[in-house]
């Protein structure tokens, strides 16, 4: 069997090692237009801090492993067309400027994402980066230590992290965000305390620009360098360079032209099974549509162990087996130097959008007995449904242990657990890990009284 997969990041590698294992035998092909396959892309801002030296950390998986194993890759090859009726595609090599077709067996598609750039004139001015690929973290890294003033369009994850990494090299920052809070992912009473603390916790290197857009990069000279901002309200600033964090797209031109069905997120629909509309194609990753899992309506979360999961089902089920992914819950993690983001499930907003009545309750306990030293707050934010009692998701912040209530609830949103049910929950105690009463515990009692 010849088994070709279109990009080799997260899910095409995860594919491609699953398959090899399943099928010793099997011709396996990675066409990829990247330089490198099987790397952490989630990785790159903790590189550009600083917190390891070496780039090729981020490398899970070489080339030259993945041939060992008899997995051909093949880099810089951009797949341009796929041609379903003949069951081939057209691949052109960049480094040599020639094209071939390649026949297929079974296709996997796992073009990833692409960084999105808004509309901004002189956008392709040096010093102006995005952040996908190990060559943009190397790029970023080396003009970061040549510059003082940064400029980060966006305020999701990603440029989360990036302001910890370029705080943590004294830079100053100037980050714009359309929304009226950045992490608009988080319902805003979160969202507003995550801005708050991350303005009191910098040193004065960090500035928020609320509900405005970049208008314009001014260039310094005639250089084609980057050394001013514009926005639409007006505002003006210096800035040594830019990187643009706007949010990312699914890359699914060449599978939409093939006639693969996307779905109303705009990426490729799948069954569980990571199938297309089209007969032995399949695609995973961030192509890929989700189902979420308590809603049970298409959603577009890229995520990278979402990505790494799917990789796996759309193996198995390529070479011959049964297996189904259901779906994602969107639980996600991140952290500004001592506090902790996180979130799993529905927000109050999203779960409102979907027509459910939302009852929420916010507290702020310690994470710890409070005679031990290393004890810290945590903010927690439980959402259920009025009808049914059922917890639809959580959000919690603070310098505590925030992310392991969240994985608690995630484990019993999967299992369509009850406001009431979470009181019967029997979490370990001990001082230096909890509170006697745990906060999850102390939500669970206020939500059920606000649902009663």
């Amino acid at each position: 069997m010849k088994i070709i997969i279109i990009g080799g990041v997260a899910a095409g590698a995860k594919a491609a090692a699953k398959s090899k294992r399943m099928l010793p035998d099997a011709d396996i092909r990675i066409y990829t237009q990247d330089t490198h396959v099987s790397y952490s892309s989630c990785g790159l801002p903790y590189y550009i801090a600083g917190d390891f030296a070496d780039w090729q950390k981020l490398v899970v998986r070489t080339k030259e492993e993945f041939e060992k194993s008899g997995i051909s890759i093949f880099t810089e090859h951009r797949v341009t067309k796929i041609l379903p009726a003949d069951k081939k595609i057209l691949v052109k090599d960049l480094h040599m400027g020639t094209c071939e077709f390649v026949e297929y067996d079974k296709l996997i598609i796992a073009t990833g994402s692409r960084p999105y750039i808004p509309d901004i004139k002189n956008k392709d001015l040096n010093n102006v980066f995005t952040v996908r690929t190990l060559e943009d973290g190397i790029n970023i890294r080396a003009a970061m230590e040549k510059a003082k003033n940064i400029t980060l369009i966006g305020g999701g994850y990603i440029s989360i992290e990036l302001v910890e990494a370029f705080v943590k090299n004294n830079k100053n920052i100037t980050l714009i965000e359309k929304a009226p809070f950045i992490l608009s992912v988080f319902d805003e009473d979160i969202s507003s305390l995550i801005q708050t603390f991350i303005l009191e916790n910098s040193d004065g290197m960090v500035k928020i620009i609320n509900e405005d857009v970049v208008s314009e990069f001014v260039e310094e000279n005639g250089t084609r360098n980057v050394k001013g901002v514009l926005t639409a309200k007006g505002s003006g600033f210096d800035t040594d360079m830019v990187v643009i964090a706007a949010g990312v797209y699914p890359v699914v031109d060449i599978a939409h032209e093939a006639g693969v069905e996307l779905g109303i997120t705009g990426a490729i629909k799948v069954n569980s099974r990571m199938q297309t509309n089209i007969p032995d194609i399949y695609a995973c990753g961030d192509c890929a549509e989700k189902i979420n899992m308590i809603s049970h309506t298409p959603v577009w979360i890229p995520l990278g162990s979402t990505a790494n999961k799917e990789g796996r089902v759309a193996a198995i089920n390529v070479c011959g087996g049964s297996e189904d992914f259901e779906g994602i819950l969107g639980s996600a993690v991140l952290r500004y130097h001592a506090l902790n983001m996180s979130m799993t499930g529905l927000t109050e907003k999203m779960a409102q959008k979907l027509g459910f009545d939302t009852v929420s309750v916010v507290i702020t306990k310690r994470d710890k007995a409070g005679y031990m030293p290393e004890v810290k707050n945590v903010t927690l934010k439980l959402i259920a449904d009025r009808r049914s009692h059922k917890v639809l998701g959580a959000q919690a912040i603070g310098c505590g242990d925030a992310d392991k209530r969240v994985n608690t609830i995630s484990v019993g949103l999967l299992n369509g657990m009850k406001a009431e049910d979470l009181l019967d929950v029997d979490l370990t105690y001990a001082p230096p890990f909890s509170t006697s009463i745990d906060i999850l515990i102390s939500a669970a009692r206020i939500l059920k009284s606000k649902l009663n």
